[in-house]
């Protein structure tokens, strides 16, 4: 039974209309002079047209009721709509309407509210929604609304940033070519041989005295030394500089003793020629 009801009270509150009764608009101008017109909002398109000018005031008053019984009421929500079909833009102006169902609004357009959307030379479409939860919503065309044209927004100067920028395509320079293994391993040679030609014919020219240059306890240390050489001679080639100079501290540990070994073998043989 409560499930019944509940449905029949629904059903009456969709049967319920509500409707828009005494709707009068008034043009005021600046000096003035009111002009008042009655119209009868409709379901449908309304062909009544308003034109405002910058200096004009539109007071428009209506009152909402009961369409069955004719008796003001109060919705919870009555809204005008302003809809430009041609830019597609639209504003919603709450309405505020009494406990007798009577509402006024005023659109001055020396000072146009913020609900106005932006205007061009196409009318906007006035439109009274109403709302209420015992009867079902209710859509009134009032009239077609000339108003002059909004000025263009201002353009903010960081606009521009805002746009659709073109995708970037980077641009990577080819990888160098390396010249043939064989014309660096040529000037390795040369880099490794002309040094140590000099000084051969520099020794041949000093004639030096290194009796003991090849004996066990100096040819460690002479090795190391050419194991340095070697190693440049493969960083020119194919050696990373990182693998240079791990290999590099390793050969240095190395020659740290061996030419201490040798610094002591050599001080010790002149020691003993001394004595």
């Amino acid at each position: 039974m409560k499930a019944a009801f509940l449905l029949l009270l629904a059903a009456v509150a969709q049967a319920a209309k509500l409707s828009a009764d005494s709707v009068k608009y008034s043009i005021i101008s600046a000096k003035g002079e009111p002009s008042t017109k009655s119209i009868v909002p409709t379901e449908k398109p309304s062909s009544e047209v308003v034109t405002l000018s910058h200096d004009q005031t539109l007071k428009l008053s209506f009152q909402v009721v009961d369409k069955a019984s004719g008796k003001g009421v109060q919705p919870q929500q009555a809204f005008l709509r302003f809809y430009d079909e041609q830019s597609g833009e639209e504003g919603i102006q709450p309405v505020r309407v009494t406990s007798s169902g009577k509402a006024k609004f005023d659109l001055s357009m020396a000072k146009p509210p913020s609900s106005l959307p932006p205007t061009s030379n196409a009318p906007l479409h006035v439109t009274l929604l109403l709302g209420s939860t015992s009867y079902s919503p209710q859509k009134l065309e009032l009239f077609k609304l000339h108003v002059p044209a909004s000025h263009p927004a201002p353009v903010h100067p960081d606009e521009a940033k805002y746009h659709v920028l073109p995708q970037l395509a980077h641009t990577f320079r080819p990888d160098p070519k390396l010249p043939p293994r064989a014309v660096s391993a040529l000037f390795t040679g040369l880099v490794l041989i002309v040094p140590w030609s000099i000084l051969l014919v520099l020794w041949l020219t000093v004639s030096p005295q290194v009796p003991h240059l090849f004996s066990p306890n100096i040819i460690p240390f002479t090795a190391s030394l050419g194991a340095f050489e070697f190693l440049l001679y493969r960083y020119w080639v194919d050696l990373k500089l990182g693998d240079v100079l791990a290999y590099g501290a390793v050969l240095g540990v190395i020659t740290v003793f061996t030419g201490r070994h040798a610094l002591a073998n050599i001080a010790d043989r002149r020691l003993g020629r001394q004595m």
